[in-house]
C-alpha cells in the first residue's frame, strides 16, 4: 500500500553530529580559558558555537535566517582575539558550511551566489585580522590557510549544487513515470466505460428496437422508436467524452501487471463484474499461510455500476498489496459496512510477519483512487499499530 515514510524531525545523527561537536568545542574552550584566554573572550566564543548551532537547525525551514545566523557567529569568532590562535577554527564552526549546505540545496541557484560571496568575503576577514595580530608570521601562512578555507566552503557550495541537479532530475523523472502511470490508468478506465456502458446501452437500443417492431400499436411504436433514437444519442455523446480521456479504444494503454489484472470481468460479450465475485476473490487467495476472510455487515444496496467494479478492484488490490508486501503468516479481513447512503469497503491486514521493503506509490493504488473518484467515493490509506487498512467510501443509488 502506498504512504509516505515516517522521517523524525531529528534524525538520530543531526543530533549525535551536534552534541559531538558541543563537547569538543567545550574542551577546547577550557583549554583555551587554561591557555590565558580572558572570560569574555571564552564568553564570547561560547555564545557564537550556541549561534552556530542554532543557525544549523533553523537553516533547514528557514535557510536565509540560519545562514545569517551562522554568519554573525563566524563574525563574533574572527573578531574575538584570543592568545596564539583564531577561536573561528573551533569545532562548532563545522555548522557553517552545514548552513550553506542547507541554503544552497533549498534556494534558487541564483540567490545561493550571495551566501557564496559572504562566506569568500569572510574568509579574506579572516586572514586580515590573522595577519594584523600576528605580523610575524610569513604570509604564505595566511595564503595557505585562506585557500584551504576557500577550498572547503567552494567545495560545500557546489556539492549541494550537485545533489540538488540529482534530486530535481529524480523527482522529474518520478513525476513522469506518475504522469505516465495516471494517464495509462485513466486509459484503461475509460477502456471499462466503453466495454461496460456502451455495450450495455447497445443491447439496450437493440431491444427496444425489437420491441418496437413486434408490438402492434402505431403509438406504442413511435414512443419506442423516439427512446431507441434517444439511446444512440447517448450512445455518441458517450463516445465524445470517452474520446477526451484517452487514445481511441483500440491502443493499449501504458500499465503494469496490476493494472492489466483489473481489467479482467469487464470484456465485451462478458458479464460485467460485481459484488458476488468477492467470496470466490476472497477464497482464491486465502492459504495455510494467508488467512483471509470476509464479511459483511447491513442490508445490501443496489450500487452504480462504477461503484460496484471499484468496490471489487478496492478488494482485490488491497489483498493483493498485503500478500505482495507482507512476510507471511499475513490475516487480511475484507469487511463491508452497509447503509442507506454509502458503503464503506474495507480491507485490513494485521502486518504479516515482516515488510518486505517500503511500501511505495506504486501505480495500481493510483487507478484504485481514480476509480473511486469516480464513482463519486473517496479512497484513504491508514497505517495502523498493526497494520494497513484500505478504506473506500462509495455512495449506494439511494446515497447518489
Amino acid at each position: 500500500m502506498t504512504a509516505p515514510p515516517r522521517r523524525s524531525a531529528w534524525p538520530a545523527t543531526t543530533v549525535a553530529a551536534h552534541a559531538v561537536l558541543a563537547f569538543l568545542t567545550v574542551i577546547v574552550l577550557v583549554g583555551a580559558w587554561y591557555l590565558g584566554a580572558a572570560w569574555w573572550q571564552v564568553l564570547a566564543a561560547a555564545g557564537a558555537a550556541v549561534l552556530l548551532h542554532a543557525g544549523a537547525v533553523a537553516a533547514a525551514r528557514r535557510p536565509w535566517a540560519g545562514y545569517a545566523i551562522g554568519a554573525l557567529a563566524m563574525l563574533v569568532l574572527v573578531l574575538t582575539p584570543s592568545p596564539g590562535w583564531s577561536l573561528n577554527l573551533l569545532p562548532s564552526a563545522v555548522c557553517f558550511p552545514f548552513a550553506l549546505w542547507r541554503l544552497t540545496g533549498l534556494v534558487p541557484v541564483r540567490s545561493s551566489v550571495p551566501a557564496l560571496a559572504v562566506a569568500a568575503l569572510g574568509i579574506v576577514l579572516n586572514e586580515v585580522v590573522g595577519w594584523a595580530r600576528l605580523p610575524a608570521d610569513p604570509l604564505w601562512i595566511r595564503l595557505i590557510e585562506g585557500g584551504l578555507l576557500t577550498l572547503v566552503v567552494g567545495g560545500v557550495w557546489l556539492a549541494a549544487l550537485l545533489v540538488r541537479r540529482r534530486r530535481e532530475a529524480a523527482r522529474r523523472a518520478e513525476d513522469e513515470r506518475l504522469a505516465a502511470a495516471l494517464a495509462g490508468e485513466r486509459a484503461g478506465i475509460r477502456r471499462d466505460l466503453h466495454d461496460v456502458i456502451a455495450h450495455t446501452v447497445t443491447v439496450m437500443v437493440a431491444r427496444i428496437e425489437a420491441a418496437a417492431v413486434t408490438t402492434a400499436d402505431a403509438a406504442t411504436r413511435r414512443e419506442l422508436g423516439d427512446i431507441a433514437e434517444t439511446g444512440r444519442d447517448a450512445h455518441q455523446g458517450l463516445r465524445a467524452m470517452l474520446a477526451t480521456l484517452g487514445p481511441p479504444a483500440g491502443g493499449p494503454p501504458a500499465m503494469g501487471a496490476a493494472g492489466a489484472a483489473s481489467r479482467a470481468g469487464s470484456r465485451p460479450g462478458q458479464a460485467p463484474i460485481s459484488l458476488d465475485v468477492l467470496p470466490d476473490l476472497v477464497a482464491s487467495a486465502a492459504s495455510p499461510l494467508h488467512a483471509v476472510t470476509l464479511a459483511e455487515a447491513g442490508e445490501r444496496r443496489p450500487l452504480s455500476l462504477s461503484a460496484e467494479v471499484a468496490a471489487v478492484r478496492t478488494v482485490q488490490e488491497g489483498v493483493t498489496n498485503a500478500l505482495r508486501h507482507l512476510e507471511p503468516p499475513v490475516a487480511v479481513s475484507v469487511s463491508l459496512r452497509w447503509s442507506p447512503a454509502e458503503v464503506v469497503v474495507e480491507v485490513r491486514d494485521d502486518g504479516g510477519g515482516a515488510l518486505r521493503g517500503a511500501r511505495g506509490q506504486g501505480t495500481g493504488l493510483m487507478g484504485i483512487e481514480e476509480r473511486v473518484r469516480t464513482a463519486g467515493g473517496t479512497l484513504s490509506i491508514d497505517d495502523g499499530d498493526d497494520g494497513w487498512v484500505l478504506r473506500a467510501r462509495l455512495p449506494t443509488k439511494e446515497g447518489a
